[in-house]
């Protein structure tokens, strides 16, 4: 194979010396030395056993046996050029396949509506999006780019911030009128709250932060769990308990008052950054970056 692409390349800059007109026009459009030039059209001369080019101090001229050749490699020219298009055009076309990785409420909010856009500036790539509220390995799942909550351990990673979750506590307008709004924590013994769980983590520590520095936490009895978040904030919309969320996922449901923040004088301790992160360049395609650099710019949590 190594001795197949150098009687290509032989064979390229030969035709390249006889279109130039000299070695040292072929030289500079190849950047080589002119030493180079020469020497490979020796080498293929050799390998071939007959002299192809006639020099002399003033032009270059083809031998019988350089004509024959000529004209038997015209189509390595079509070839070169046409090979070049292709990757020329793969340069300034990005395609390919994307996978983007995103918890089940921040898909369904954030970047769903952003799709469209994407298809119509990027029509030549291909969106995969995978919704999971579990921890997923980027380089396992073969995922290009992620959103993720919280500091990010793990170095390979590059990472933008696109925003900070907050924490705040719903219930539906029918849950509060049957079972009462309460006024502080500890009366959330007396309700039913939905907490979200999965093999990871279980969210039913809820911290209280009252501004004087003073901060209560709460572990919530509930009967009800689930891993996935959509679901979470769908049974608080049917009224079977009070949830903690960021209020970003649930901002429809706070405009059109389907769920009612409660304990409003009461602040969560902690927030935690969104960011948008994916693998290092080196691990990237020119489609995956082209996707990263547009969500960036238009994927905003405020």
């Amino acid at each position: 194979m190594k001795a197949l692409l150098n009687h290509l390349s032989h064979l390229y800059l030969f035709q390249e010396v006889i279109r130039l007109g000299s070695f040292q026009a072929a030289a500079i459009q190849c950047n080589l030395p002119r030493s180079s030039v020469s020497k490979k059209i020796q080498q293929l001369e050799a390998h071939l056993g007959q002299r192809l080019i006639q020099r002399s101090s003033r032009k270059l001229s083809l031998t019988e046996a350089g004509m024959s050749l000529l004209d038997a490699s015209q189509p390595l020219k079509a070839l070169i050029e046409d090979s070049q298009r292709v990757m020329e055009d793969l340069d300034f076309i990005p395609s390919g396949k994307v996978k983007i990785s995103c918890s089940s409420l921040i898909g369904q909010h954030y970047l769903l509506p952003l799709f469209s856009q994407l298809r119509e500036q990027y029509p030549n790539i291909s969106l995969e999006l995978s919704l999971s509220d579990k921890y997923i390995d980027l380089i396992e799942e073969q995922v290009d780019i992620a959103i993720r909550i919280g500091h990010l351990p793990d170095s390979s990673l590059v990472a933008r911030k696109i925003g900070v979750k907050r924490w705040g506590w719903y219930a539906s307008p029918e849950y509060l009128h049957i079972h009462g709004t309460p006024t502080h924590p500890n009366e959330l013994n007396n309700h039913q709250c939905l907490v979200f769980k999965n093999s990871n983590i279980e969210l039913k520590n809820w911290p209280f932060d009252n501004g004087n520095g003073r901060i209560e936490s709460i572990q919530v009895q509930s009967n009800i769990t689930t891993d996935d978040s959509r679901a979470l904030v769908e049974m608080a919309r049917l009224g079977l308990g009070i949830i903690m969320i960021d209020p970003l996922l649930i901002r429809k449901d706070i405009e059109q008052k389907t769920l009612i923040p409660i304990l409003t004088d009461w602040k969560h301790p902690s927030t935690d950054p969104i960011n948008l992160v994916c693998l290092g360049r080196n691990y990237r395609s020119r489609a995956s970056t082209s996707i990263w650099e547009a969500l960036y710019q238009t994927l905003k949590f405020d």
